[in-house]
C-alpha cells in the first residue's frame, strides 16, 4: 500500500543526497521542509516536498490503494535508531537497584556474582519460547516510543548453549518484527565465576567454540567485547576481534565506562564500527577516533542510572567527531529503551543542541549499526521508518518536553505500526 502524508508542519532530517553520518559542526544543522508532504511506496520513501508543489490528484489516479494521512500540522521525522541494547534478557534486577541505592558500586555487585552473572544464571533457566515472547513485547514497547531499528546484543549467556539461545531468539525476532534488527555476539560481556583467575581460558572458549558456532548458524552481524577495568583486557579484546573478523563479524566495543582502558584505541586499531559508553575519554582517545571510521557512541541511560560521570560529548563534537547516542536498554544498568528520553538527556545532561541530539539519535546511530545508507534520515530510496509526532510547537520541543510520549503514529517499512503487546 502506498501512503501520502500531507499538511506536515515540518519535515525533519531531510536529505537530497544520502549521507552516512554527520560530524563536528555539521551536527548543528538539521535540514527541514515546512508545510510539506511525504510519499511512501513499497516500503520506501519515494518523494517529498513543499505542499505548494504537491500534485495530489495524480497520486489518486495512479495508486488505487493509496492511504492518505493528513498530518494536521504535526511533524514528521525519521524513526529513532538504537544501536546499543541488551533487550533480550530473562528477568529484571530491581533488587540490585536497591543495592545501588544503598551505596554498592557496579563493580562491587559484579565481584559478588551479581550484575551480568546474575542474569546469566537466569538465562540458563528460562525456556527459549518464553524469552522470545518477552523480548517481542519489549520491541513493541520501544517501537511505540519511536524506535524503528535496534541492535540487540547477546552476552547474558556466558556459556555456549545460552549464548546460542539468545542469538536464536534475536534471529527469530528479525523474522517476525517490523523493526530493523541487527544481532551482536557479546560472549565477552563478563567473566564467569568458574573462570575467575583463568580468564584466558574463557577467551579461548569464546574464540575456539563460541565464535565458530555463531558463524555456522549465521547468528550475528557483529562481535563485541567489554574492554574495561575488571573485565576484558586490550589483549583479550584484540584476540576476540581478530577471531571474529575471520568469520566476517565486524567489531564493536564496550569501552572506557569504568576507567581509561585502552578499549577505544583497540577499537580503532581493528576498525570497529563503534566504541560505546566512553565515560572516560581524553585527548588521546579523541585523536585516535579522529583518524578512524569508528563511531563514538554515548549511552546516557547507563551513566544516569548508575550515577557515573558523563562522557565528554560536547568536547568530542567540538573536536570534530561525529557522535551517536543509544539507550543501552538492559535490566541492570539502563532499564529503559525510550529513545525520546535519551534525546532529552542529550540536551539536559550533555549540553547538546536539539539539532545535535536529533542527529545523534537518527543518522549517526544508524551509522553505528551499519545501516545509515537505508535508515536515519528522510531521503529518497530509504526505508520508510517514520514518526508522525503529536501536535508540538517546534522540533526543539522534542528534547525539551521530557517524560511524555510525543509519538502519534509510527510507520515501519511503509506500514502503519500497531503494537501487538
Amino acid at each position: 500500500m502506498a501512503i501520502l502524508i500531507k499538511n506536515i508542519k515540518n519535515l525533519l532530517q531531510v536529505e537530497k543526497e544520502i549521507r552516512l553520518l554527520v560530524k563536528g559542526s555539521e551536527m548543528r544543522e538539521l535540514r527541514t521542509i515546512k508545510d510539506s508532504w511525504l510519499f511512501i511506496d513499497k516500503g520506501l520513501i519515494e518523494d517529498f516536498g513543499e505542499m505548494a508543489g504537491l500534485d495530489e490528484p495524480s497520486y489518486y489516479k495512479e495508486y488505487h490503494d493509496l492511504q492518505i494521512i493528513d498530518a494536521g500540522a504535526r511533524m514528521v521525522m525519521p524513526a529513532f535508531v538504537d544501536s546499543h541494547t541488551h533487550l533480550v534478557y530473562p528477568a529484571s534486577r530491581e533488587i540490585e537497584y536497591i543495592d545501588k541505592i544503598k551505596g554498592l558500586s557496579y563493580e562491587d555487585i559484579a565481584k559478588r556474582g551479581g550484575g551480568i552473572l546474575n542474569t546469566a544464571r537466569k538465562m540458563q533457566e528460562i525456556p527459549e519460547d518464553v524469552l522470545f515472547e518477552e523480548s517481542l513485547g519489549r520491541l513493541d514497547e520501544i517501537a511505540a516510543l519511536g524506535t524503528g531499528a535496534v541492535e540487540i546484543k547477546s552476552g547474558y549467556g556466558l556459556t555456549l548453549e545460552s549464548e546460542l539461545k539468545m542469538l536464536r531468539v534475536i534471529k527469530k525476532l528479525k523474522q517476525v518484527s517490523p523493526l530493523t534488527i541487527k544481532a551482536n555476539f557479546l560472549g565477552a560481556h563478563s567473566i564467569p565465576m568458574e573462570y575467575r583467575g583463568r580468564q584466558g581460558d574463557y577467551v579461548d572458549l569464546i574464540i575456539n567454540e563460541m565464535i565458530p558456532h555463531v558463524a555456522e548458524g549465521n547468528l550475528a552481524d557483529f562481535i563485541d567485547v567489554f574492554c574495561d577495568k575488571g573485565f576484558f583486557t586490550v589483549k583479550d579484546t584484540e584476540r576476540i576481534l581478530e577471531a571474529g573478523a575471520k568469520y566476517g563479524m565486524r567489531g564493536k566495543i564496550h569501552a572506557n565506562e569504568l576507567d581509561y582502558s585502552g578499549g577505544v584505541q583497540a577499537g580503532v586499531k581493528y576498525n570497529a564500527l563503534s566504541v560505546d559508553h566512553l565515560e572516560y575519554v581524553g585527548d588521546e582517545e579523541i585523536e585516535a577516533l579522529l583518524k578512524s571510521d569508528t563511531m563514538p557512541t554515548v549511552l546516557p541511560g547507563a551513566a544516569f542510572f548508575l550515577g557515573m560521570i558523563y562522557a565528554p560529548a560536547r568536547k568530542m563534537i567540538d573536536a570534530g567527531l561525529p557522535l551517536a547516542l543509544a539507550s543501552d536498554f538492559n535490566p541492570g544498568s539502563s532499564p529503559s529503551g525510550n529513545m525520546q528520553l535519551i534525546l532529552s538527556m542529550a540536551s539536559i545532561l550533555y549540553k547538546l543542541l536539539p539539532e545535535e541530539a536529533i542527529n545523534a539519535t537518527t543518522i549517526n546511530t544508524a551509522y553505528a549499526m551499519g545501516i545509515s545508507d537505508k535508515l536515519g534520515s528522510i531521503a529518497k530510496g530509504k526505508i520508510a521508518n517514520i514518526i508522525i509526532t503529536k501536535e508540538i510547537p517546534t522540533y526543539e520541543y522534542l528534547p525539551y518536553y521530557y517524560g511524555a510520549n510525543k509519538v502519534d503514529t509510527m510507520i515501519l517499512n511503509g506500514k502503519v505500526f500497531i503494537p501487538q503487546y
